[in-house]
C-alpha cells in the first residue's frame, strides 16, 4: 500500500484518539454503540482516512473528503464531546502542534473588533507618554 498523505495521517490519528477516549462509535450515526476492539478502530480509521486496501481509489477519495468535511463542520465525536467547532488552531496561532508545526504564538489574522481595540490601546499609551513628558 502507498504511503499515507498528511491529511490521511491526521484523520487516522483523530479516529484513534476517539477510540482511546471511548468516543468512537460504529454504525450509521453511531447507533452501533462504542467501539471496544482496537482492530475495528483501526479498520474505521483507515476507511475514514481513505487508506483502506479493500476499497477502490475513487471510494477512498470520497471517504477522505467526507471525513474532512465532517472535521471542518465540527461533527466528529471528539469535537462534540470536547465542545469544539473545528480541529486545529483557529485564528489563535499560526501553527499548532496538532497542525504539524511548532507551537507558534503569532495570530493568523485579527477581527475588525480586535484591530479597533489594538488601535485604542496604542492611542492610550501615546496619550500617557505625552502627559508624562
Amino acid at each position: 500500500m502507498a504511503k499515507e498523505s498528511m491529511a490521511q495521517r491526521k484523520t487516522t490519528g483523530r479516529v484513534m484518539h476517539e477510540f482511546k477516549h471511548g468516543e468512537l462509535k460504529s454504525g450509521r450515526g453511531g447507533k452501533g454503540g462504542k467501539v471496544k476492539s482496537r482492530r475495528q478502530a483501526i479498520a474505521i480509521a483507515l476507511k475514514e482516512a481513505g487508506a483502506s486496501k479493500y476499497e477502490s481509489k475513487s471510494e477512498n477519495k470520497r471517504n477522505l473528503r467526507k471525513s474532512k468535511r465532517k472535521e471542518a463542520t465540527g461533527r466528529t465525536y471528539q469535537q462534540e464531546r470536547e465542545g469544539k467547532r473545528r480541529v486545529g488552531a483557529s485564528s489563535r496561532r499560526e501553527s499548532s502542534r496538532s497542525m504539524g508545526g511548532k507551537n507558534a504564538k503569532r495570530p493568523t489574522h485579527r477581527t475588525p473588533a480586535q484591530l479597533a481595540a489594538a488601535r485604542r490601546n496604542i492611542r492610550k499609551a501615546q496619550a500617557a507618554r505625552r502627559r508624562a513628558a
